[in-house]
């Protein structure tokens, strides 16, 4: 995580691996806290990342879904065990036969709502992530997997592990689309439409468990809605219905508490939308001033007689400490403009 003092730069190009675990030994030693006190962020307006493939921007993006076979409907897919799938992280992820490659990273979406965290998390996810990273998945496999990954965004999901683990791993598809564009405006569109929708609608707030790891829907959602953020392809119109969305679970209406970063994951994609010159410093104004009301009871010290009051403070303040301690420090003038606008909000709270 970032903190200030020491200027530690959080380039969103950073390995989602090395992001969430650096997340996850804060969280899990109690040090969240004390990390987003002291927050900074240095961020550059062209974003360091390249890409050596050059991916034509009208690839079809369904076109291979209805082409190819039907994907493995187990986990671990057919050919492999769970022993062989921990070797291959072992070895980096390494499949030389690119056609073995190619529908491996299909098959490992069902391992996504894996009970088992070493396959969910351990393999699938960091499988993807670094094909993905290192392009080593073709257009017509990305294709499908944002299809895929796409619908399950929406499909039933009783154990609670599908949706969050596809909204993270489609973070990285997206990542894809804006290192080197491939994606039609509409079909943009269409995954900024489900990632709002998916974010805005979370009413399962499971972190982490001991036993069965993460779930985590609000961080990975936020972490989709962060590489939109970045993408220079979507217009103001579509940034404010991102940070629309990021608002609405800031400080969830049932009254969940966050205890697992999730105020800064949360906040990773307004500071980055700030960057976009989408958005007027009175328009950033009204925007604080908006998220940082008491609630249903109108009033503070009504509020902090609820637990569901005392819990929108928590995570209010957790989320614009944040904010102002990231952007008080950033070198990006437009990010650094966000910090009145935050501080002014947070002491409104008390």
């Amino acid at each position: 995580m970032h903190r200030a003092g020491s200027h530690v730069s959080v380039i969103a190009t950073i390995h989602p691996r090395i992001f969430i675990m650096r997340l996850r030994n804060a969280v899990l030693t109690g040090t969240i806290l004390a990390i987003a006190a002291t927050a900074s962020l240095s961020v550059s307006a062209s974003v360091p990342d390249s890409a050596s493939d050059s991916v034509s921007a009208s690839v079809p993006v369904s076109a291979s879904v209805s082409d190819s076979g039907s994907a493995s409907t187990a986990c671990p897919p057919a050919g492999h065990t769970r022993t062989t799938l921990l070797a291959l992280r072992s070895q980096g992820f390494v499949v030389s036969d690119d056609h073995a490659r190619q529908r491996l990273a299909i098959d490992l979406l069902d391992c996504l709502a894996a009970p088992d965290p070493e396959l969910r998390d351990g393999v699938a996810f960091e499988a993807l992530a670094a094909w993905l990273r290192d392009t080593r998945l073709t257009a017509d496999t990305r294709a499908e997997l944002l299809t895929r990954l796409l619908a399950l965004l929406t499909a039933p999901d009783p154990a609670g592990f599908s949706q969050p683990f596809a909204a993270l791993v489609l973070s990285e598809v997206v990542r894809t689309d804006r290192i080197e564009p491939w994606l039609t405006a509409a079909m943009r569109e269409t995954v900024l439409t489900a990632a709002t929708h998916y974010l805005s609608t979370i009413t399962d707030y499971r972190g982490f468990d001991d036993t069965e790891g993460w779930r985590h829907g609000i961080a990975h959602g936020a972490d989709l809605l962060l590489q939109l953020a970045l993408n220079p392809a979507l217009d103001s119109d579509q940034i404010e219905r991102l940070l629309a969305a990021v608002a609405s679970q800031i400080a969830p209406a049932n009254g969940h508490a966050y205890i697992y970063g999730e105020s800064e994951r949360l906040a990773r994609p307004v500071l980055y939308a700030a960057l976009r010159e989408t958005r007027s410093d009175e328009h950033w104004h009204t925007w604080f001033t908006t998220l940082a009301s008491p609630g249903p009871s109108g009033d503070w010290a009504e509020a902090m007689k609820q637990q569901a009051g005392l819990a929108r403070r928590h995570n209010l303040r957790a989320f614009l400490a944040i904010i102002y301690s990231a952007a008080r420090d950033s070198s990006e003038t437009r990010i650094a403009a966000l910090a009145p606008h935050a501080l002014a909000a947070l002491r409104t709270i008390p």
